[in-house]
Parts: structure tokens; C-alpha cells; sequence
């Protein structure tokens, strides 16, 4: 889809179009995220009952500690990166590239360029807890014996996941390399 376009002197990617108010809409989502990141971690993302227990709500990190006691802590770990720094790091990331955007900075524009495109393939994989809770929602259906119930915080986690994706793409890479000042 890139083919015949110009290409960056700086980085050799192709050029597209301007994004339109891209530092307001990217710090617009970003500070969305913020709000949602709270509740996303502190309300129970998934509820749990069975014939046996009564009903139970898990937050995100009380299910990275359950994981962890439990012994599974590759995938404590795995849950941990996706659910926890992987959304702290995009939206510290991203707030970071909207800040020095703004002072129309020229601090490490390269490597700025590059953490862009990171974010950029890492975002996606935020959406893993939705996913699984998901997939347990639609097969734990036992009836009177066993359920499971996505929470609120599963909305509030949904909404962080899409709003860092959002803000990362109405972010104008751009923006990283400003014109030079015509003094």
C-alpha cells in the first residue's frame, strides 16, 4: 500500500497525509485513558460462582497474584506485562511523544520515531485480558454448577486498551521532527 509513495529523507518510511488536530485528539484520548485506568484495575474485571463457592469478583492484579500463588507464574507474568506495564508504558510513551510534539522539541528524534512504531505494533496486544475473559465468559456456562460474568472493570480496561490505541493513531509522527524555526 506504500508503494510509489515519497519516502522520509530522515527514516526512509512512507509519507501520507497531515492528521488534522492530531496533538488535541492524541492528549484527548490520553487523558481518557488516564481516567479509565483507575477503575479498570480496581473494579473486578470477571466474576466467578459455582455450586461450590459463592460468587467472587477478580481484579486484574488479584488474578496475577491468584496466578502467581498458584504457581503460575510464567503466565502471572505474562498477564502482568499485557495488562499492567504494557498500558502504563503506551500511555507514559505516548505522553511523552504528545509533550515534546507540542514544544515542537528536537531531543532524540530518531529514537522517539522509533518508539512510536513500537507502540504502534505492542498496542494490539493490550487487547489479550478482554480476550480471554471473553472466551471464558462464552465457554464456563455449566448451568447451576459453575459460571463466569465479565465485570465493570472489564469495561474500564476495554476502554483503556482503545483509547491508547486511539491516541497513538491520530498521533502524526510528524510532529517529531518539527520545521526549523525561522529566525
Amino acid at each position: 500500500a506504500t508503494a510509489g509513495l515519497p519516502r522520509c529523507p530522515r527514516c526512509g518510511f512512507a509519507l501520507h497525509a497531515r492528521k488534522p488536530q492530531s496533538l488535541q485528539r492524541t492528549s484527548a484520548y490520553l487523558l481518557a485513558a488516564v481516567a479509565l485506568y483507575l477503575p479498570a484495575n480496581t473494579l473486578p474485571i470477571m466474576a466467578t460462582a459455582s455450586a461450590i463457592t459463592a460468587r467472587e469478583g477478580h481484579t486484574i492484579l488479584g488474578g496475577i497474584i491468584e496466578l502467581w500463588h498458584t504457581g503460575s507464574w510464567d503466565l502471572a507474568l505474562i498477564v502482568f506485562i499485557a495488562s499492567i506495564a504494557v498500558p502504563i508504558l503506551k500511555i507514559v510513551a505516548l505522553t511523552l511523544l504528545a509533550l515534546t510534539a507540542w514544544r515542537k522539541s528536537r531531543w532524540r528524534q530518531a529514537e522517539r520515531a522509533t518508539l512510536y512504531r513500537v507502540i504502534e505494533t505492542v498496542g494490539h496486544w493490550s487487547m489479550l485480558d478482554v480476550f480471554v475473559v471473553v472466551l471464558l465468559v462464552g465457554m464456563v456456562r455449566f448451568g447451576a454448577f459453575a459460571s463466569v460474568e465479565p465485570g465493570p472493570g472489564l469495561l474500564a480496561f476495554g476502554g483503556v486498551v482503545v483509547l491508547t490505541m486511539l491516541a497513538s493513531a491520530s498521533f502524526d509522527p510528524r510532529l517529531i521532527w518539527p520545521e526549523p524555526a525561522n529566525d
